[in-house]
């Protein structure tokens, strides 16, 4: 058993252009175009999200540290090593 693409669903493809090829002027004028259509954060949301992230990697740091000291208490009891 096959698989078939039917006639009226072929793959399209994009037009392609007679001439020169890559136009830096053109490449320009749609990247602004798209920046355009971006839907930028305001700065009361980027502050609450920088806070949430620096708040959550020091809370990531602080629990890494205690169980970093437990751990090596735990090796230093066992094996007497460590001073």
């Amino acid at each position: 058993m096959s698989v078939t693409t039917p006639k009226d669903e072929s793959r399209k493809t994009a037009p392609h252009k007679n001439g020169s090829g890559f136009n830096l002027g053109t490449y320009i004028k749609d990247v602004r175009n798209e920046a355009k259509r971006v839907t930028w954060p305001t700065r009361r949301n980027t502050l609450i999200t920088t806070g949430a992230v620096l708040a959550m990697v020091t809370v990531t740091c602080i629990f890494f540290f205690i169980v970093d000291q437990v751990i090596g208490l735990g090796v230093r009891e066992l094996f007497g090593v460590g001073g």
